[in-house]
């Protein structure tokens, strides 16, 4: 049996959208809804990890828990790593997912889950991808697709992440969500690596382990939850969930 610790990675210096964690959705703080949403999986303890003291008040005046980490973190999965080893320095919990803090409309379930191929031994990463069914997402470089193997319906074992069109020929593309819920070694020797040749080059963080061996099983989901990077993504969410409440 796993022991999961859900972790949300916030900072405050979003190029295009400033200080979004903290944007207003329907009375609350967007990195609220994303921890009310990570609750809701209700597979382990949460924490959101950051480096501004705002959010740690904003969660913890929502009755949350939050941990100040530095701010000098090249990525998010670098800031888990530290909150990880802050709160749980014995490493009581084997599983660590991580969910980004701009996904307030995030099905609890998916959450959930993310943490069932590790009973496999063999999966050390897993993350999460959805069928592209919008033509010109098919081209969008900021829409990622996931490659992979079927190994079994609705999961796939990674073999590439990629900003072009791919694979060619007939059949499903995916589009990658970045949620990743990572056995504890795997988050542990993942951060200790260099950014790797192909990393670099589709600036694409998860190619790191890809290159490094390291198996990445995906779960194929219903939709893509809406992630907010502009003013019109926030008005979208604000939209969704207010419907979300009203149903």
């Amino acid at each position: 049996m796993s022991n999961p610790l859900i972790l949300i990675p916030a900072r405050m210096t979003a190029t295009r959208l400033p200080g979004k964690p903290l944007a207003d959705v329907n009375g609350e703080p967007m990195i609220v809804h994303v921890w009310r949403r990570a609750v809701e999986a209700n597979i382990g303890p949460v924490a959101v990890a950051t480096d501004a003291q705002e959010i740690v008040a904003a969660i913890e005046a929502a009755g949350g828990r939050a941990v100040l980490t530095r701010d000098d973190h090249p990525s998010g999965s670098d800031r888990i790593k530290e909150a990880a080893d802050i709160l749980d320095p014995e490493g009581r919990h084997d599983v660590i997912v991580n969910v980004q803090g701009d996904l307030p409309t995030i099905d609890p379930r998916v959450i959930a889950a993310s943490v069932e191929p590790l009973s496999d031994p063999a999966v050390d990463i897993v993350t999460l991808a959805a069928v592209i069914t919008r033509e010109d997402e098919k081209t969008e470089p900021s829409v990622v697709k996931a490659i992979g193997s079927e190994i079994a319906p609705g999961r796939m074992r990674a073999l590439y992440f990629t900003r072009s069109t791919a694979p060619s020929g007939e059949g499903p593309l995916y589009h990658h969500i970045g949620l990743y819920t990572y056995r504890r070694k795997a988050l542990d020797r993942f951060v200790s690596l260099p950014p790797s040749p192909l990393e670099k080059r589709e600036r694409l963080e998860q190619l790191r382990a890809v290159e490094d061996g390291m198996r990445i099983d995906i779960i194929v989901v219903e939709d893509v939850p809406l992630g907010v990077d502009t003013p019109h993504d926030l008005e979208r969410a604000r939209a969704i969930l207010k419907s979300r409440a009203g149903a």
